[in-house]
C-alpha cells in the first residue's frame, strides 16, 4: 500500500489508538476492515482479528513450538484459510522457507484486500486456490510436511473441521514426521470439550499431539505430529 500523507498521519495515530482505512463488504465474512493498529496495517472482521495483528502472534507461537529450524528444512506447506496471507510472511520473512506454499481461500474479497493492502503477490512459489478447504480436502492427492489450518467466519468456526470425515482426509495428506497445525479458537467449555473431543481422532500410536491453550486469552492451538 502505497504511503500518502493521510496514511502516515493514520500510521502516527494507530500507534495511540486504531485507525480504519477502509471498510469492505463480503458475501463470506460480512463486513471487513483494513486498519491501521500500532503503526501495521491489520484485517479484521466486526468480533475478530483476521490477518495480521494477534492472529500473527498466534500463529508464529505455534510455527516457533514445531521449530523454526525443522520448518526452514521442508519440502511443502498447505495454508488452508489463508486471509490476507500473515502467515505467508512469517513463513517467508521470519523463518526463511523458500519452497512451495499452496495455500485455499474461500472469500475472493479476502484474496483482493491481500493483495491490494498486504502485497500478498510479492511472495513467490506460492500457489493460491480460490475454493472451500473442504472440497480442497476432499479431493487432493498431494501430501505435505505441514499443514495449518485457521479457517474463521467472524469469530465462528466452521462445524465440518472437526467431523471426522474432513480430518481422515488431513490425516491422508500427512507423511510421516509431517505435521498439523489447527487454531481454534475457546470461549467457553463446550469449546475445550470439543477440542479434547477433536483430539481422540487421533491415534497415539500414529500421532503425538500437543495443545498450546489460552493464546493471546482465547485461542488454543493444536499441534499434532505424525509418526
Amino acid at each position: 500500500m502505497y504511503l500518502t500523507i493521510e496514511n502516515m498521519v493514520a500510521r502516527f495515530l494507530s500507534f495511540f489508538i486504531p485507525i480504519k482505512a477502509k471498510v469492505f463488504s463480503s458475501k463470506i465474512n460480512d463486513t471487513l476492515e483494513v486498519s491501521w493498529n500500532n503503526g501495521k496495517l491489520v484485517l479484521d472482521t466486526p468480533h475478530t482479528n483476521y490477518s495480521y495483528g494477534n492472529l500473527q502472534k498466534i500463529l508464529r507461537k505455534g510455527l516457533q513450538t514445531i521449530g523454526f529450524h525443522q520448518i526452514k528444512k521442508m519440502q511443502s506447506v498447505l495454508v488452508l484459510g489463508l486471509g490476507a496471507g500473515s502467515v505467508i510472511h512469517t513463513l517467508r520473512r521470519d523463518i526463511g522457507f523458500g519452497k512451495k506454499i499452496t495455500s485455499v481461500e474461500l472469500d475472493p474479497t479476502v484474496l483482493d484486500i491481500a493483495k491490494k493492502y498486504f502485497k500478498l503477490d510479492e511472495f513467490e512459489n506460492h500457489e493460491i486456490i480460490l475454493g472451500d478447504a473442504f472440497e480442497f480436502a476432499l479431493k487432493n492427492t498431494r501430501h505435505y510436511d505441514l499443514i495449518l489450518v485457521d479457517i474463521f467466519q467472524d469469530a465462528e468456526m466452521p462445524g465440518f473441521l472437526f467431523e471426522s470425515y474432513f480430518v481422515h482426509h488431513l490425516q491422508k495428506m500427512m507423511r510421516t514426521n509431517s505435521y498439523l497445525l489447527f487454531n481454534t479458537i475457546t470461549l467457553v467449555s463446550e469449546h475445550t470439550d470439543r477440542n479434547t473431543a477433536y483430539l481422540k481422532l487421533f491415534d497415539s500410536s500414529e500421532y503425538y499431539v500437543r495443545r498450546l491453550s489460552k493464546i493471546q486469552n482465547h485461542n488454543e492451538i493444536i499441534i499434532i505430529r505424525k509418526l
